[in-house]
């Protein structure tokens, strides 16, 4: 089997990762990188000598042979970057957000849809562990119904120039949030300040109404002195509280719920039950997300099979956003979701690829000794 380049376009903050983990992968090589700022690109060659590194992305698509382009660029360059690479018949990975807007996603999806290409997005927190295992304990019904999730994800900078807190640290915590719930939600709130940069938020909390009473909120902000990276699934049976930052114990099960009364004559007769039960952690086996979604690009390309979070996903999420800036700019008012068809639709399943099971699938395969 020929060995699949892939060539990465940005070498800053999570190029280099993109870079080590596909080197890492069987029957796959890094073929070319590109960056406008030379002395990145110095950098990624004394660690990586045998990659050809160049400022001009042209020659990347055209000259060095690359079957597969990964876009880890800033988010405004998204469009354009992944536009060339499907028109030159180039498999794209773009990391989230997939673009600025829904149109350009809309463009992006049409196009790799009708060059028969592989369009995936960088939602890669939907490939760990932990989101797996909390995934499968929902659908067990362990924890019965979900009611609400809460999530947090906070830290001090890493401040962007052209997106604000929402659309850079949000998407994970939407993409979870979706995978875990598989509904659309239907009205969007968002509030949030900008403090240092006029006209980029750098602190917001966003509210997801979905249907049968269930909601979510996010809060994400770039001015915290400690970095949080935690949500919390409260269910009708059970909760469970995910903390990232705590790589051998990310989930705890608590078995714990509040009941009311099935009915009840007078006011003294009313008691909230309150049951207080064990909680334990799952056991978690330690693999690396991001070379499970590498290894799963990957995959696809050579099956040409769907990927789990392929271009409608990222679709969707960029949707989100969008509402979440005309909440902002409507000083947090509630703004129902722009969608095709119904509100509160269900995600949809083997027709995107975006089934829980499906996911599971693509885990047990890369977790595999012969991956």
């Amino acid at each position: 089997m020929n060995p699949l380049s892939v060539g990465v376009v940005g070498c800053g903050y999570w190029g280099p990762n993109l870079v080590r983990n596909f080197r890492s992968l069987p029957h796959t090589r890094v073929g070319a990188l590109c960056d406008l700022n030379e002395s990145r690109l110095q950098h990624m060659r004394q660690l990586y000598p045998e990659v050809a590194g160049v400022t001009d992305y042209n020659s990347l698509l055209q000259e060095t042979g690359v079957e597969a382009v990964v876009v880890a660029a800033p988010v405004r360059f998204h469009h354009p970057l992944a536009k060339a690479a499907l028109e030159a018949g180039k498999h794209v990975m773009i990391e989230k957000p997939m673009a600025a807007s829904v149109g350009e996603c809309e463009e992006l999806v049409d196009l790799a849809r009708r060059r028969g290409l592989v369009l995936m997005v960088g939602h890669t927190f939907l490939y760990s562990a932990a989101v797996r295992k909390i995934a499968e304990i929902i659908r067990s019904g362990d924890i019965g119904d979900i009611r609400y999730i809460n999530a947090r994800r906070l830290n001090l900078g890493l401040f962007q120039k052209d997106i604000n807190v929402a659309w850079d640290l949000a998407p994970h915590d939407i993409s979870i949030i979706l995978h875990l719930l598989q509904q659309y939600p239907s009205v969007i709130n968002c509030q949030g300040n900008a403090h240092v940069t006029p006209g980029i938020e750098d602190v917001t909390n966003m509210s997801l109404s979905f249907g049968q009473e269930r909601f979510a909120t996010i809060q994400s902000s770039w001015l915290e002195p400690r970095k949080v990276r935690e949500m919390t699934i409260v269910g009708t049976k059970g909760m469970i509280v995910y903390d990232d930052l705590q790589a051998q114990q990310a989930i705890r099960v608590y078995d714990v719920r509040v009941d009311r009364p099935p009915h009840y004559d007078t006011f003294g007769d009313f008691q909230y039950s309150y049951h207080y039960g064990d909680s334990h952690i799952p056991y978690l086996r330690q693999e690396e997300p991001l070379k499970i979604e590498c290894q799963h690009f990957v995959d696809c390309i050579r099956s040409g099979d769907t990927p789990v979070t392929d271009g409608h996903q990222g679709l969707e999420l960029v949707r989100i956003l969008e509402a979440s800036s005309r909440s902002l700019q409507a000083n947090g008012a509630p703004v129902r979701l722009d969608r095709p068809g119904a509100s509160g639709d269900a995600l949809p399943g083997d027709a995107h690829g975006s089934s829980v099971s499906t996911l599971s699938a693509v885990a047990a395969v890369s977790l595999s000794p012969s991956a």
